[in-house]
This record gives structure tokens, C-alpha cells and sequence, in this order.
């Protein structure tokens, strides 16, 4: 098998692109910082090579042939993908991650995990985010595994320190048909024991918890946070959920508060972990950084 390898470069097609931005030979070798000679004979060669013309020239100005323009168009993407490679390039010779890698409970608040994460890809433009999402003890297995950088999770793992960044307000709910809500008083603990309890699946495999759950005789596990509102707002049992994941059900009154003696509403807080925090890298750390202040 022969490997073929182009006769064109992408830097022949980066002059052309600079010539025709600029609108001349004379201003495109002024803005590459190169001799009008040296512009010239490179797009010279790129069209002898290719055996079609793609520049002609009205007056002063260059402009591009139908074949140049189309042809121009394809090589774009590939110019700046190696301009956004060697980018990268110089950031990983500074010291950079390539990536960062990212574990955060699932009742961190989504619209603020998002304000976080474009922060930093306007701050690290060249460190990739491998984003896993954990429930629970899920958090602890990343960090002990060695799958993680840095972690949001609902604790400190044994021999790690951390920073409690706050605290997600959990509200215990059910559908407005649901027989708790016509018992017409406040509800005991009793009175949740005889009910059917929705409960969202542990992520971990090391140490799996049961947090949140009150031994009532039957319960419904999920795997997600939405697969449990789902159920909720469809009139499958109760359960405490995190009252940023349940504004808009509130709202629309598919989901009601319910009236409990005591505990109707919890805090869990929130805790932001390094793996290591003598050998992480700079971008590992600014990632950190920008949880700490949004937080």
C-alpha cells in the first residue's frame, strides 16, 4: 500500500486566505510579516501544483476564483485546526494539562456547574474536561480509584482535605394525588413507612450508602435524579429531591411539598476535593479556583 501525502501546505493556504482578507499581495505580505516576492511566489506555487487558477486580480485588489473560493472554503477548518493544535502545543510546553479530569455529584446545581465549566474553557482554552457524573459515594470512588482530578461530592473522603463550597436544600415532595396529601394532617415518620419511597442509586461500589432512605417497606431505586421526578410527577410515591430539580414540577403543581411534623425540608452540603493537591497542575487548580468563587 502507497501512502499518499499532499502536495499542498497549510501554509500555502494561510497565505491565500491572508492575501484575499487583506485584498492584495502588497497587504497580505504586510499582515504575514513577509517580502511581496515571497507571498508571490508561494501562491505561484500553490496553483502550479494544483493546476488551476485561484486568484485573479482587478486593478489592485486580489480577488478569488469560483474554484479558489470553493476550494478555499474546504481548507479553512484544516488551518485552523493546526493553528488551534499548535496552541495547545505551546500550552502543554508551559505546563498545561492536556486534561483535566472531573468528578461532580449529580446535586450540584447544573445551570452553575455550566457557568463554571464556560469560565474555564474561556480561562484554559487548550485543557480538555473529561466530566463524570456521580452520585453519593461515587464521588469517593473516583478520587480512590485514581479516576479523578478533582471531585464535588456530598463528603470528604478519609486522608483527603476539602473545601465545603454549599448546600443543595432537598424538600420532601409527592404528585398532589398521592394519599399522603389526603390525610389532611401532618405526616409522621409512620405515616412515610407505610408509603412507597423513591430512592436514587448510589454511583459507588466501594462503600455504597443508603442516605436519605427511612426503611419504608417499599421502595423504588433509579439510577438518575430525572428518572426520579419522572416517577414522582407521574404519582409514584415520595421522596426528598433537591429543590433546584424540582422548581419547574413545583411550579406546574405536578409535584407538592409535603406537610411533615418535622424534616419537610434537609441541607446536604457540598465539598470540593483534590486528588492531590501538591501535584496537580495549573489548569486542575484554576478549575478549582472557579468553583471556589462561584460557589
Amino acid at each position: 500500500m502507497t501512502l499518499r501525502l499532499p502536495h499542498t501546505t497549510l501554509e500555502q493556504w494561510r497565505v491565500l486566505q491572508a492575501v484575499v482578507d487583506s485584498g492584495g499581495f502588497a497587504q497580505g505580505a504586510g499582515v504575514l510579516h513577509r517580502s511581496q516576492s515571497a507571498v508571490s511566489y508561494t501562491l505561484a506555487r500553490l496553483q502550479a501544483q494544483l493546476g488551476l487558477p485561484l486568484l485573479q486580480t482587478e486593478g489592485r485588489r486580489a480577488r478569488l476564483t469560483a474554484t479558489g473560493a470553493a476550494l478555499l472554503q474546504e481548507a479553512q477548518p484544516l488551518v485552523e485546526g493546526l493553528l488551534r493544535l499548535e496552541e495547545r502545543a505551546r500550552a502543554l510546553q508551559q505546563g498545561w494539562e492536556a486534561v483535566v479530569r472531573l468528578a461532580v455529584d449529580s446535586m450540584f446545581p447544573t445551570p452553575r456547574l455550566l457557568a463554571c465549566l464556560a469560565a474555564f474553557s474561556a480561562q484554559c482554552p487548550d485543557t480538555q474536561v473529561e466530566l463524570r457524573e456521580v452520585i453519593l459515594s461515587g464521588a469517593d470512588d473516583a478520587l480512590f480509584g485514581g479516576e479523578a482530578d478533582l471531585i464535588i461530592g456530598s463528603r470528604v473522603p478519609e486522608g483527603f482535605l476539602g473545601d465545603r463550597l454549599l448546600d443543595v436544600e432537598f424538600v420532601a415532595v409527592a404528585h398532589p394525588s398521592h394519599p399522603l396529601h389526603q390525610l389532611g394532617r401532618a405526616l409522621t415518620a409512620e405515616d412515610l413507612a407505610r408509603e412507597l419511597q423513591v430512592v436514587i442509586r448510589d454511583s459507588g461500589t466501594r462503600e455504597p450508602r443508603d442516605e436519605g432512605w427511612l426503611g419504608a417497606s417499599r421502595r423504588w431505586t433509579v439510577s438518575t435524579p430525572e428518572t426520579a421526578v419522572a416517577l414522582l410527577s407521574s404519582g409514584f410515591g415520595f421522596a426528598w429531591q433537591a429543590r433546584h430539580r424540582i422548581e419547574e414540577p413545583l411550579a406546574r403543581g405536578t409535584l407538592l411539598p409535603l406537610n411533615l411534623a418535622a424534616g419537610q425540608v434537609r441541607h446536604a452540603p457540598l465539598y470540593l476535593v483534590l486528588r492531590d493537591p501538591q501535584l496537580a497542575g495549573p489548569a486542575t487548580l484554576a478549575l478549582a479556583r472557579i468553583f471556589r468563587t462561584a460557589a
